[in-house]
């Protein structure tokens, strides 16, 4: 292949193309079922190209984490502190953004102490945290209060996104998101 053949990357182009195949890899084969090399190929740039700007898979997998927790955030800001409106923003989100959501809540794929990581974990973080206070009366809210809302979110996202609820073949996510965490919530 000629390099007229090759498409021309811009640096920051490059990043975004491999990201991108990232994405769409991890949509089609989970996680961990791919290749920096396979990257390149989707991505149209050379072999060498992701190993060179991401360092290895790990680094690719950082890389998609750190974005993922950006974007979440962005998701659980515009619920405005609402726990009821976050819990379904965290719902939403993870149907939405899935390939992200595969990565960001399994730490053992990713390096959590990378500074551009770590920013966007804990910007997500605290964004939780702020609409976990609106549960629990008192300055400090009950952990266990805090960890049941979480998981309750959590969990049901997962349970659709798994296929186990009838539901989730063709069913309204947000809609059945609403009833259930209304549940815990006490939403009139």
């Amino acid at each position: 292949m000629g390099q007229s053949d090759q498409p021309s990357y811009h640096h920051g182009n490059l990043r975004r193309a491999v990201l991108d195949a990232a994405l769409a890899a991890i949509t089609e084969s989970g996680p961990s079922g791919w290749s920096l090399r396979e990257l390149a190929r989707r991505a149209g740039v050379s072999h060498a190209a992701p190993a060179h700007h991401f360092g290895d898979k790990t680094g690719v997998l950082t890389a998609v984490a750190a974005e993922g927790f950006e974007l979440f955030a962005d998701s659980l800001e515009r619920a405005a502190g609402d726990p009821y409106g976050a819990g379904v923003a965290y719902v939403r989100f993870a149907v939405d953004h899935r390939p992200y959501f595969e990565v960001m809540f399994r730490p053992e794929l990713y390096r959590a102490d990378d500074p551009g990581m770590a920013t966007a974990r804990e910007r997500a973080g605290a964004v939780l945290a702020a609409s976990a206070r609106k549960l629990a009366p008192g300055e400090q809210p009950d952990r266990a209060t805090t960890i049941a809302a979480w998981s309750l979110a959590h969990g049901f996202a997962g349970l659709w996104l798994s296929g186990a609820l009838p539901e989730s073949e063709n069913g309204d996510v947000e809609e059945l998101a609403r009833s259930v965490l209304g549940l815990l919530f006490k939403r009139d």
